[in-house]
């Protein structure tokens, strides 16, 4: 037995237990004259899942893309654009929610200037200077993440039963207002991560 466990785990490099779906997505960055902008994106409004959400061009990683190939693809087909007109410059940290799922975030850099985004996944993208998040601190707001095992939990199996302290944990919201929008959610969760980067290294 030793020696079947010694051929498993031998060498063997660890990875994040437990089952979880993957996405990535794109911080895209264009040039305005002097000014560097990130585009942003509103969902369309037709569509099953966060309609109107305000993110980043993203989405699910298929089978045998790496999550910088997801984030290119989704970004090229979410704002029209070939493969030449993004560029990816580096990937930030990973997202690892408490919704099962890993989010993968890369920044790059769009060199199109006339975005005609795809209607069926794009009501319409804006743009917002990076110098915004830079100097501006958003709203923040605590959510807690409470277990709720429901009436069918074996609590017979577990010491003290209905009275055992299951743990609860947070998620830190962050709200950004900037005109008529209201970036929040992961997305102003990444682009917060991202400013502080950006000014931790000056």
């Amino acid at each position: 037995m030793i020696e079947r466990i010694e051929h498993i785990f031998r060498g063997r490099k660890g990875k994040i237990m437990g089952d979880f779906s993957k996405s990535a997505v794109a911080i895209p960055l264009c040039e305005e004259e002097k000014r560097l902008d990130i585009i942003f994106e509103v969902r369309a409004l037709n569509l099953k899942h966060q309609p109107g959400d305000i993110c980043f061009p993203g989405g699910k990683m298929e089978k045998g893309e790496t999550p910088q190939d997801t984030a290119v693809r989704e970004t090229m087909e979410e704002l029209n654009l070939k493969r030449e007109d993004v560029e990816v410059i580096g990937e930030m940290d990973y997202v690892v929610t408490p919704y099962n799922f890993i989010m993968y975030p890369f920044v790059c850099k769009v060199s199109k200037k006339n975005i005609i985004p795809s209607k069926s996944e794009v009501d319409h993208i804006f743009k917002v200077p990076l110098e915004f998040f830079m100097e501006n601190t958003p709203l923040v707001y605590e959510m807690p993440v409470v277990s709720k095992p429901g009436k069918k939990f074996p609590y017979k199996l577990v010491v003290n039963g209905k009275n055992y302290k299951f743990r609860s944990g947070k998620i830190t919201e962050y709200f950004y207002q900037y005109r008529e929008y209201v970036i929040w959610g992961f997305t102003a969760y990444i682009v917060k991560k991202f400013a502080d980067m950006i000014k931790s290294n000056f």
